[in-house]
């Protein structure tokens, strides 16, 4: 028999703060961490907000010798998975280290390739920085993670754009339901705030000038922001045995590919991924009383989202509160299904709906109870996660609120 999955522990950094205790206070005062962008010069780019990591200091977490091998993508995730091993105690304790897995987002080391580049096309530089490929590499942040952990057990990166990160917590899903792994650490990170980076997306013309407003009439575009979540899953009855905090239960996972467009998401594929992860969860649609949305205040994209909803929850939609906390902390691209997920977390375990902030104006196309601009006290007993990435890849978490 399958066995069941606890989330025993949260960790995060985003603009909203750098742990989870900050990102909770913030989701819950409607704290908007998008803002002029200060890390950088953007004296030259068109768009000049973003959803900054503030106050992070690597010198303070990292060794002097490490830094130089470490890109600020993988120092976040790193970051983020010592927290939630922190707050799951002594997860890893008596537990076979083949039984101990790791799997995050890959994404690429954007500051390395940037600083490289600068150096060699503009500085005339004879060489990048010796450690520019493992800085940049892919793996580089689950890597990271279990060398800093003693992880060594399965491990690896999931690619699949800002739902790499959902994949990773639902294949650690898998991994542990079914019994190949006690626990497993899971989640990603992301830092894409760099100047080849900001100008690449303007250049894709779906930054917004001013704000996130997602399901809005009048958004304008997504906000790049930067951070990292990580989760420690493990067998349920294992975390009862241990005394374990049990901060919810994660119970399904879906996923679909559109096959169509490398941008353009399509409905039914979106709407397929909710269906497979509530048939996981063996929920039904009824049963769900909140979803975190992708939501990333891009016209098309969320027109997308709500067309899925309609088509999955019909008549309960009326009674579904769907909120986007990207209009807090930001796309986090890779990292984004990972925040989210925690963000979800939260919301079942404190009792809360999380706000979509900078909501002005309904729009027809997205006729959702998107929790407008406040935070709303709800005794949530499942919801979904949603993401739903560039080239159609789609990933959904469904969890539920764990009573002992």
């Amino acid at each position: 028999m399958a066995a069941r999955v606890a989330v025993t522990g949260l960790g995060s950094l985003s603009a909203l703060g750098n742990d989870v205790a900050a990102h909770l206070a913030g989701l819950r005062a409607g704290t908007v961490g998008i803002g002029p962008t200060q890390g950088l010069d953007v004296s030259a780019m068109k768009t000049k907000i973003s959803a900054e990591v503030r106050g992070f200091v690597p010198e303070e977490h990292f060794e002097p010798r490490q830094l130089g091998l470490v890109d600020r993508t993988s120092q976040f995730a790193v970051v983020a998975a010592r927290q939630a091993l922190a707050d799951a105690g002594p997860a890893f304790e008596g537990v076979a280290r083949h039984r101990v897995g790791a799997i995050f987002a890959a994404s690429v080391g954007f500051h390395a390739v940037d600083d490289s580049y600068r150096k060699l096309y503009a500085e005339g530089a004879p060489r990048p920085h010796p450690f520019t490929v493992p800085r940049a590499m892919p793996s580089g942040q689950v890597s990271h993670v279990t060398m800093d952990l003693g992880i060594h057990g399965p491990a690896f990166s999931i690619a699949s754009a800002c739902s790499s990160a959902a994949h990773s917590i639902g294949t650690a899903f898998h991994m542990v339901r079914s019994g190949m792994l006690d626990v497993a650490l899971a989640g990603g990170g992301e830092s894409q705030i760099t100047y080849g980076m900001l100008k690449s997306w303007e250049a894709l013309r779906v930054l917004s000038p001013e704000a996130c407003r997602p399901f809005s009439k009048d958004r304008s575009g997504l906000v790049i922001g930067e951070g990292a979540g990580a989760v420690v899953l493990e067998n349920l009855d294992r975390a009862r045995a241990r005394g374990a905090t049990i901060h919810a239960e994660i119970v399904g996972f879906g996923m679909s590919a559109d096959g169509m467009d490398i941008t353009a998401p399509d409905m039914e594929s979106a709407a397929a991924s909710m269906r497979f992860a509530l048939e996981d969860a063996g929920l039904a649609p009824e049963a769900i009383g909140y979803v975190s949305a992708h939501g990333t205040a891009t016209a098309l994209n969320d027109k997308t989202e709500a067309g899925a909803l309609r088509l999955v929850f019909g008549d309960h939609l009326a009674r579904l509160p769907v909120s986007s906390s990207k209009s807090q902390y930001g796309h986090t691209m890779n990292a984004s299904g990972a925040l989210d997920f925690v963000t979800t977390v939260l919301a079942l375990r404190e009792g809360f709906l999380p706000p979509t902030m900078g909501f002005r104006e309904a729009d027809p196309d997205c006729d959702l109870d998107c929790v407008p601009n406040a935070a709303r006290a709800a005794a949530i007993e499942a919801a979904l996660s949603s993401s739903f990435a560039f080239g159609g890849l789609n990933a959904v978490l469904a969890v539920k609120r764990f009573d002992a």
